[in-house]
């Protein structure tokens, strides 16, 4: 997607080290606590599936997901839910807000 918080994330990379609100995105980079071992190639063969076509529920469109401390909500910052898997909570750009998520 070209929108809201992922102009110009390209990369695994870019997404893993990406900054919003002047925070890392991703908890275990804030906390320096992410590279404990390599990824394995399960791991790797995920990544490369989520960014070159995977489009599978509950994230077929999510660029957005957490893990809350009960139900997941409707909507997050604006964005309607699109699934959960086990705890986590996936969340879809609104309509009409990144036309290119759904392109591929």
């Amino acid at each position: 997607a070209d929108c809201a918080d992922f102009k110009d994330v390209r990369t695994i990379e870019d997404v893993i080290f990406q900054v919003q609100g002047g925070n890392y995105s991703f908890e275990a980079v804030q906390k320096g606590n992410m590279f404990y071992q390599r990824a394995r190639e399960s791991e790797r063969r995920l990544a490369r599936k989520n960014l070159e076509y995977w489009r599978d529920y509950p994230a077929k469109y999510a660029l957005w997901y957490f893990n809350p401390y009960g139900p997941c909500p409707p909507t997050w910052y604006g964005q309607p839910f699109s699934g959960q898997f086990k705890q986590h909570c996936f969340y879809e750009p609104a309509p009409g807000t990144c036309e290119s998520v759904y392109i591929r």
